[in-house]
């Protein structure tokens, strides 16, 4: 794997870690999240254990590639929500601004670890 594909994916299980654990632990700002999202606490914290495990995935990801490419596609898709729920709650642009570009940044990093096999 080369130092771009392995750069990119410990600043995505970053990412993804610091999202997904402030859900996990009920942070105020994502409680709020929640109900302006429609979703109730354990849904949300659902999503951010998922978050938590993408993280996992792409850490692991670095010893065996599939890991890695399989936890990057799952982030997209944990990302494609988030944008979707942005909108949906009639939120700026803006507010999408980051969840896709870490859905863009795992595509990348999906398709680099690949290719690095």
């Amino acid at each position: 794997m080369n130092a771009t594909a392995i750069t990119l994916s410990v600043v995505l299980a970053l990412a993804a870690l610091a999202g997904g654990g402030a859900k996990l632990a009920g942070a105020s700002p994502m409680r709020h999240d929640a109900r302006r999202f429609g979703f109730s606490l354990a849904a949300y914290r659902l999503i951010g254990l998922s978050e938590v495990m993408a993280a996992a995935g792409l850490v692991l990801g670095l010893a065996w590639w599939p890991i890695g490419a399989a936890a990057s596609l799952g982030l997209v898709c944990l990302m494609a929500g988030a944008v979707l729920a942005h909108l949906r709650a009639g939120d700026p642009p803006g507010k999408t601004a980051a969840p896709t570009i870490i859905a863009a940044l795992a595509i990348a990093a999906a398709a680099l670890t690949q290719a690095a096999a």
